[in-house]
C-alpha cells in the first residue's frame, strides 16, 4: 500500500469497476492520507483527525464494490450487513455488537492467512521431511564399510533420491502410515465456564495435561 499513489490506486479501482471517476478519487485520496497519518509519531498523529467517508447513492452504482476493492487492497477487513434501524414494524436488521464481531472475525482471518502464509515454505520443508522418513526409514544400526547396504552414505544417497522423487509427484500413488496426535475434548458443565456461576478456568488445557494422549493412525 505504501508504493500506491492516488492515481495508482483509482487505476486499481478502474480494474473492477465502472465509471465513479469521483468517487474513486476521493476515496483513493483518503486511503493516502490515513496512510500517510500512519507514518507520522504518537504526538502528531494524535493533531491529525482521520475522515471518514460517506457514500450515498443508487443500488448497483458500485459503492460496495468500491469498499471490497480498497479493503482488499490494503489488507483490511471488509463485511457487509443490513444496519439496524426501526420501521413501521419495529427492529428491523443487525445490531451493532453482531457487526464488530464479525468484523473482528474477518480480520482475525486475515491474519491467520497472513502467517500461514509466512510459514508455508518451512511447513512443506518438514512435511517433505517427514514423508522421507516415513518412504526411507532409518535402519537400526548402520556399518562401518562404506560399501554396506546399511552405510549412513547410501542411507542418505536413498532419501536424497526420495526426496527428488516426491518433489517431482512421481510418488503420488504410495501409501505412507503416520499416528496423529487427538486432542482431548474438554466437557463444560453446568456453572463451568463463561456466564456460569463457578471461576472461569481453562478446562481444555487441564484435561490435556491430566488425560494420557490418544494417537490416531
Amino acid at each position: 500500500m505504501k508504493n500506491l499513489t492516488p492515481k495508482e490506486i483509482v487505476e486499481q479501482l478502474d480494474r473492477h469497476i465502472v465509471g465513479q471517476a469521483d468517487a474513486k478519487r476521493a476515496v483513493a485520496i483518503a486511503i493516502r492520507n490515513r496512510w500517510r497519518r500512519q507514518q507520522l509519531g504518537d504526538e502528531m498523529r494524535k493533531e491529525v483527525a482521520p475522515k471518514n467517508i460517506l457514500m450515498i447513492g443508487p443500488t448497483g452504482v458500485g459503492k460496495t464494490e468500491i469498499a471490497r476493492r480498497l479493503a482488499t487492497l490494503t489488507g483490511a477487513p471488509f463485511i457487509k450487513v443490513e444496519a439496524s434501524k426501526y420501521t413501521e414494524v419495529g427492529y428491523y436488521g443487525r445490531d451493532v455488537e453482531s457487526m464488530i464481531r464479525e468484523l473482528v472475525e474477518n480480520a482475525i482471518g486475515l491474519v491467520r492467512e497472513r502467517e500461514l502464509a509466512g510459514v508455508k515454505e518451512e511447513a512443506e520443508r518438514r512435511v517433505t521431511e517427514r514423508l522421507v522418513d516415513l518412504l526411507a526409514p532409518a535402519p537400526a544400526s548402520f556399518d562401518v564399510g562404506v560399501d554396506s547396504d546399511d552405510s549412513p552414505e547410501r542411507y542418505e544417497r536413498t532419501r536424497e533420491k526420495m526426496r527428488a522423487m516426491l518433489v517431482n509427484k512421481e510418488l503420488e500413488s504410495r501409501t505412507v502410515e503416520l499416528a496423529i496426535e487427538q486432542k482431548v475434548q474438554a466437557m463444560v458443565l453446568p456453572g463451568m465456564g463463561p456466564g456460569g456461576d463457578s471461576m472461569d478456568f481453562d478446562m481444555q488445557g487441564m484435561l490435556e495435561k491430566i488425560l494420557p494422549k490418544n494417537d490416531k493412525k
